[in-house]
């Protein structure tokens, strides 16, 4: 085969093979709303006190990250914790405000941050979520309270005591 010939196939194999790979990229657009109707359906399941859909919204080893320093859950001990808040028919009504995704190269795993209407006003959630055999799935949240900055030292101030104890607890750990 002479020089053409090889050239030729090359761009041809080199074609197919992008091809291929364009065929194997997810639509974000596409994607995105199916994580925003994710993260909707998380939300108002809890408000409904639907369970079994609320934690149909987490992988099997997703972690959650509540706002107290101590709250760090895998699935299943989060599960036992909500569990009495489901049980009485109404566990938390969260609302997205705000929310911002963003894909990583494979389009298989994003990252979130959304500011909530929550009980508590205003709250930031963020995490994780991955494609999955099942669809898009939660594999980390983190529930966050948002300080107005003019008001840090005061919420320092009336936090300090108990953190203060916290800190002990998990120095004394090592």
């Amino acid at each position: 085969m002479n020089t053409i010939g090889r050239l030729a196939k090359l761009v041809v194999i080199a074609g197919l093979f992008l091809a291929c790979q364009h065929a194997q990229q997810p639509n974000s657009q596409t994607e995105a709303i199916a994580i925003n109707q994710l993260l909707d359906t998380f939300h108002q399941s809890a408000a409904q006190a639907d369970e079994q859909t609320y934690f149909a919204c987490f992988d099997s080893n997703a972690v959650f990250i509540g706002t107290d320093a101590g709250e760090r859950w895998d699935k299943a001990s989060f599960q036992a914790w909500a569990k009495p808040y489901f049980e009485r028919g109404h566990a938390w009504s969260f609302t997205a405000v705000d929310r911002s995704i963003t894909f990583d190269v494979s389009g298989r795993m994003a990252w979130f941050d959304e500011l909530l209407d929550t009980q508590m006003k205003l709250c930031r959630g963020s995490g994780v979520v991955e494609m999955t055999g099942k669809g898009w799935k939660i594999k980390q949240y983190v529930l966050s309270m948002t300080i107005p900055n003019a008001l840090v030292d005061t919420v320092v101030q009336l936090k300090s005591a108990e953190e203060e104890i916290f800190l002990k607890q998990l120095t004394n750990k090592k």
